[in-house]
């Protein structure tokens, strides 16, 4: 926003989103991998998520995410998004969500912009990034993938994982419905090019990948023995609350930040509670990045990212500045009205 002109706003419709993005994966990668570094450096603001829950509809919430970026990001802002996993029965996505932006001289919003897919590219590509800095330290690519939970995440983290260079021989999918199943594998068989197998149970799934991708809408621990890691996997926990205590404390656990997992029931909190110290945790991906974390192949490695709002506010201002690049914001004509202190 020009300081000397007065503030605008813009709306940026989920097309744009899509669109500026689409074909973006290693580049969304790449902003991602420099926000983690701008937090592992200090240089954002990333308070504790805020969780709108409602009595009457457990599985539902609404989570704000404020944050503030420094860096050649430079902005502030929040992120709002719903989780309704009813939502799904009716046949529209589970996840909705907007996100805006602020000025960081001014702290005028100058942008209000959907969210849903900026969501899933930030996840994504947490989760890309984390596979490919996590197989380098163990010394090899996974080549079996493993999917339980087959929504738009899910969608989302095999295109950007195919994006930053994973090929696989064998796909696997597994959900508790046979229907979302059979849709993902349509998916996959379109997009990939190894064996898609659908598995009837979790253990079945777990055992025959070498890459394990948990993004399901599971609000506790479902998967309990460690014996179904015992070929010592790459875990890709993006969901957080499927593994149990006994599972994290079996394995190398590298998260996003560890405060903030530590918190809502997630698994990691779950085991923090359960043995009083967090010394169960390994480091953070920054630490992977920066070589202050090892990674050893003679354990499972879970990967449990919390979400970083920093992360939001970093794609959102790349697609903004896209877009703005482009002359083709949509603008709404006197937005801010009271711009005189005295009338």
């Amino acid at each position: 926003m020009n300081p000397s002109a007065s503030p605008s706003f813009s709306v940026v419709p989920g097309a744009q989103i899509l669109e500026a993005v689409s074909g973006k994966e290693e580049k969304v990668t790449r902003i991602v991998e420099y926000a983690y570094r701008l937090h592992g450096e200090g240089r954002t603001v990333n308070p504790d998520s805020y969780f709108l829950a409602f009595p009457d509809r457990p599985s539902s919430r609404i989570i704000a995410l404020p944050a503030s970026v420094q860096g050649e990001v430079d902005v502030h802002g929040m992120k709002w998004i719903s989780s309704f996993p009813e939502n799904v029965a009716e046949g529209i996505p589970r996840a909705s969500a907007v996100l805006i932006l602020n000025d960081v001289r001014t702290g005028y919003p100058f942008a209000c912009m959907e969210s849903s897919v900026i969501s899933a590219a930030r996840t994504a590509a947490s989760a890309a990034l984390a596979a490919v800095e996590l197989s380098k330290r163990r010394g090899s690519r996974p080549a079996r993938v493993g999917f339980v939970g087959t929504g738009l995440i899910a969608r989302y983290i095999h295109t950007y994982l195919a994006a930053n260079g994973f090929a696989f021989d064998e796909l696997g999918i597994h959900d508790l419905s046979a229907e979302h199943a059979a849709g993902f594998r349509g998916c996959l068989e379109r997009t990939a090019d190894g064996r898609v197998t659908v598995h009837s149970t979790a253990e079945s799934l777990i055992k025959s990948s070498d890459l394990i991708v948990f993004a399901t809408v599971a609000g506790a621990p479902h998967v309990s023995d460690p014996a179904w890691f015992a070929h010592n996997p790459l875990v890709l926990h993006v969901s957080l609350r499927d593994l149990s205590p006994e599972i994290v404390l079996a394995s190398h656990n590298i998260t996003d930040d560890v405060e903030h997992c530590m918190k809502a029931n997630t698994s990691l909190h779950l085991t923090e509670q359960r043995v009083g110290n967090r010394d169960f945790v390994a480091g953070t991906l920054f630490d992977v990045l920066t070589g202050q974390a090892d990674c050893p192949p003679g354990l499972p490695a879970i990967f449990s990212p919390f979400g970083l709002g920093v992360l939001d506010l970093a794609v959102a201002k790349y697609i903004y500045d896209q877009i703005d690049g482009e002359g083709a914001l949509q603008t709404v004509p006197d937005f801010f009205s009271e711009m005189k202190r005295y009338g």
